[in-house]
């Protein structure tokens, strides 16, 4: 634990993207197996440990050391491993020291009572920086700044293998990835692609910038609806079909109705929504919120399937398949507008009202682009407008000048800071996350919570108003001052909006984020709860 402890300590203050990597390139090359491995699935959140919650480590803690103190301590520090790891006084008793792989082996093997057991006996034998790594690891609260493509960049740089065929490969291989490292390291050679029901790394888009338009050509490209659902891979042949978010986890148990008859032969990318029953064609498109009633299910009712039923909007084909569903042809290296051919024949030889075709948009120039762009905005299914480059193949990962999102402009609304907490990791001493409101009537109620958009010099500030103008604490959180006269604003910018049933105001924003701090404006000229109402009609 000591070592993968020093990694994450040292990625913790290492603010430079070139200089994490460094720090996972020397991890690699110096940790063996299958330390490394989990270490690297712990980083990349694919490492799942559900025997230690919260409440048992606030009762490891308690027998230990005095429970106010300790309670005053979480209060004050934001961060419970942090908390933990520092107060921890190991017992004179001598145990060896855990290595990672036995704690993650263990604790996959172990009860919740043979956990609570156990870890006391780890932390004795830790250093303060050690009892907060296996803290992190077993909570699954690493937040260190290592994204799964800043690992994979590590892979390839340690290994000199290039990084997209990493990526090809990537969602074969479970922890702690043996045959990964084997293969990276030389010792084993490439392995098998065979299985074509397996879940292949999805072609990403890079935000397009103001400055993109003077350098791209509009004639390379075709453009087609950004949908507002959640993206998809699907799968299926003789043997049967498979359904995969664009995480790689396997979602049909959760959607039988696009499994069982499989919608065609073949493999396709694409956008899982909710349709609108009796609605025809692309109208019938339901918002995001409705589909969100049918997500994260592990099983769904026949009346909830009628109720609500789903289908997928096919916008790339990776695999070609023949009316038998033994016969693929893997069509990723042929250009966009190949393959886009392609898939209008393949799903109009499904002629199945769960497959729709993404239509590519007719437009001249970027101008054209922009005003159909604006002309989507009354549309709660469609989010802006993609950009595909007609001669690109699909490729793994977010290549450069390839694919482009243009999203809708934001909307913005000033709204009334009410409450603050702690945030995690380098936050963990500051209020950075931030829960507002809007007016109905007399009453500021609830309309969602925001922890980015502001800049370093923002959140000093932001902080310093929680401080200064707390009025109630409840636990880790504050309660701020929000009267027509006294109080913060906060221009919101957000993508959406749903009805919610677990906010008072009954509407909650999607991906709301601090636009600005409006110190020009009280509290009392924030916006009122009707423009979210509006929005949500």
């Amino acid at each position: 634990m000591k070592p993968f402890g020093q990694l994450l300590e040292s990625l913790l203050y290492q603010p430079a993207r070139n200089g994490k990597l460094a720090l996972l390139v020397d991890y690699l090359a110096a940790t063996p197996d299958p330390d490394r491995g989990y270490a690297l699935a712990a980083l990349c959140g694919a490492l799942t440990l559900d025997e230690v919650k919260p409440a048992l480590l606030r009762g490891l803690i308690e027998a230990r050391a005095d429970p106010v103190l300790f309670r005053l301590s979480y209060d004050f520090v934001g961060d419970l491993s942090e908390t933990i790891a520092l107060m921890w006084e190991p017992s004179p008793a001598a145990t060896p020291t855990p290595g990672l792989a036995n704690v993650v082996e263990a604790m996959r093997a172990m009860s919740k009572a043979e956990a609570r057991r156990q870890l006391p006996a780890w932390l004795d034998a830790l250093d303060g920086t050690g009892r907060w790594a296996l803290l992190k690891l077993v909570t699954g609260g690493l937040r260190v700044g290592v994204s799964t493509g800043l690992a994979k960049l590590a892979l390839a740089q340690w290994s000199g293998v290039a990084q997209a065929d990493i990526e090809e490969l990537w969602h074969g291989f479970a922890p702690p990835y043996l045959p990964l490292f084997a293969w990276l390291s030389g010792a084993a050679p490439r392995p098998s692609d065979k299985d074509s029901l397996g879940f292949h790394s999805p072609m990403l888009s890079h935000p397009i910038e103001d400055g993109d338009f003077a350098k791209l050509n509009p004639k390379d490209f075709a453009a087609e609806w950004k949908w507002d659902g959640i993206r998809v891979q699907y799968k299926s042949r003789g043997s049967g079909a498979r359904l995969f978010s664009r995480s790689g986890d396997d979602i049909g148990a959760a959607f039988p109705d696009l499994i069982d008859p499989p919608l065609l032969f073949g493999g396709l990318d694409g956008e899982l929504v909710a349709l609108t029953p009796g609605e025809a064609g692309m109208d019938a498109v339901a918002s995001f919120s409705t589909l969100q009633q049918r997500l994260n299910r592990k099983t769904v009712s026949a009346a909830m399937r009628e109720r609500i039923p789903v289908a997928i909007i096919a916008y790339d084909l990776l695999f070609d398949g023949d009316s038998s569903g033994e016969n693929w042809t893997d069509v990723r290296a042929l250009p966009f507008h190949e393959r886009s051919r392609l898939l209008e024949a393949a799903v109009a030889r499904a002629a199945d009202p769960r497959l729709k075709l993404s239509p590519l948009l007719d437009f001249a120039d970027w101008p054209a682009l922009a005003t159909l762009r604006a002309a989507s905005a009354p549309r709660p299914s469609v989010e802006g407008v993609m950009l595909k480059r007609r001669d690109g193949p699909y490729l793994a990962g977010r290549p450069r000048g390839e694919w482009f999102k243009w999203k809708r402009d934001a909307h913005l609304l000033d709204c009334v800071m009410m409450y603050a907490q702690r945030g995690h990791g380098k936050r963990a001493s500051l209020y950075s996350d931030f829960t507002f409101g809007l007016w109905r009537g007399g009453d500021l109620l609830p309309v969602g919570k925001a922890y980015f958009g502001f800049t370093d010099a923002e959140l000093s500030q932001l902080d310093r108003f929680v401080r200064q103008n707390t009025v109630q604490r409840f636990g880790p959180a504050r309660e701020v001052v929000h009267s027509r006269e006294e109080g913060l604003v906060l221009e919101i910018a957000f993508e959406g909006v749903a009805r919610s049933a677990r906010h008072k105001s009954g509407f909650a924003m999607r991906f709301p984020r601090i636009n600005r701090i409006r110190r020009d404006k009280k509290p009392g000229e924030a916006d009122r709860l009707e423009a979210l109402e509006k929005l949500a009609r």
